[in-house]
Formats: C-alpha cells, sequence, structure tokens
C-alpha cells in the first residue's frame, strides 16, 4: 500500500502515520524527522535546511525531492510500498514524485488529507514542549508535565523548539495553506484524495482512515 498523509503543522500526521505504518506494515518516511535527523547530526544538507525550519519556511525543492528519492529507490518501499508523511507540498514536489514511482512502476493508492482548524493547531503547537533527553512531548494546554520545565518520564530539561513558538507556527500554517493548494487540488483532479476531519480523538481518526482505504 502507497499512501500520502497529508494536512497542516500540527493535524497529527506524524501520530497517524506511525500508527498506518504498524497497522499495514508498511515503512513510514517522515520528511521531517530526515531533516532534524541531519540537523542533529551537522550535515550540509541539515545546516541549509535548518535555516528554513527556524524561520518556519519550506525546505528547498531541490533538497527535499533528492532525499525522498533516495528513500523511496530502497527495497522495503519498493516491495512493501510506504506511507509519506510531510512530503509532496509543492507541485514541483508531486510531479517529482510521479516520476519516481514511475521509475518503480508503483502507483500511488490513496492521499489522506486531514483537515484541522487553522487556531486549533496554532493553540495545539503553541503549547508544545520537547525533552533535551528523551525526546518526550508535553503541552502546555492538553499534557502537561507533572513539574513545569522537567520531563516526567526521565526529569530532563524541556525545552520549546523554534518551530513550536507562535509566530513560527502562524507562518508555517500560512505558507502550508498559500504552498499546498495546489497539490490538494492536483490530487482530487486523479480521484486520490480522501479528506478526514482532524478534530477527533486520535483512534477515532485513525478508524475513519481505515475505512475509507477498504
Amino acid at each position: 500500500m502507497r499512501i500520502i498523509l497529508f494536512g497542516p503543522p500540527g493535524a497529527g500526521k506524524g501520530t497517524q502515520a506511525l500508527i498506518l505504518s504498524e497497522k499495514y506494515g508498511i515503512p513510514h518516511i517522515s520528511t521531517g524527522d530526515m531533516f532534524r535527523q541531519a540537523v542533529k547530526d551537522h550535515t550540509a544538507m541539515g545546516l541549509e535546511a535548518r535555516e528554513y525550519m527556524d524561520k518556519g519556511e519550506l525546505v528547498p525543492d531541490v533538497v527535499t525531492i533528492s532525499i525522498v528519492h533516495d528513500r523511496l529507490i530502497l527495497e522495503d518501499c519498493t516491495t512493501k510500498g510506504f506511507v509519506l508523511d510531510g512530503f509532496p507540498r509543492t507541485i514541483e514536489q508531486a510531479k517529482a514524485l510521479d516520476r519516481m514511482l514511475d521509475e518503480i512502476n508503483e502507483p500511488l493508492d490513496a492521499v489522506i488529507q486531514i483537515d484541522v482548524d487553522a487556531e486549533i493547531l496554532i493553540r495545539r503547537l503553541s503549547g508544545r514542549w520537547t525533552c533535551t533527553n528523551c525526546g518526550a512531548l508535553f503541552n502546555t494546554h492538553y499534557n502537561r508535565s507533572k513539574q513545569d520545565g522537567v520531563c516526567d518520564q526521565c526529569g530532563g530539561p524541556l525545552f520549546q523548539r523554534d518551530d513550536d513558538k507562535e509566530e513560527t507556527i502562524r507562518n508555517r500554517v500560512n505558507v502550508y495553506e498559500q504552498r499546498t493548494k495546489a497539490v490538494i487540488d492536483f490530487y482530487s483532479s486523479h480521484q486520490l484524495l480522501i479528506p478526514i476531519d482532524g478534530d477527533q480523538k486520535i483512534e477515532k481518526v485513525t478508524e475513519t482512515i481505515a475505512e475509507a482505504l477498504r
């Protein structure tokens, strides 16, 4: 099965991608995770990507397309399929993905669009704090740590990523809406788009997606 998960920052794509990856036994490919690892490793690509990520802007197409191509041609994707999280975000990326899938002779099965109101997204993300040690996530609105600034799981200090600050989030949402509308229209015209209400409990969103894929 070959699936794209679509939606604005904070819509729950990452969570649903992990669930679907396990449910269907397919690789989860997150461009965000790949870029963050590259930043952590201080690679040339990571340093370039960080300049854009810290401002809430999209990483240039040429960089993003290259990293996704190198992942999709690996055997686990060509034999099992995949769930793509965070790609494509522009028409250029969507067309490049079509070329990649033609290369491995594996067409898309569905594009899941998770819809959530912009103000709900901003509230979700602007309250998010991450543990510097174990990476655990907390939220001042929905899942506060027992002690402010301290991780419940390992006792490490919590910090707020630059791309989780409200001003950056608003920019990220605006960039998403401006840059990806054409991509949504592109997949809708190919009868691949499946809209899903993302303002529900995680389990309900998963159930709705699974029903749509049957």
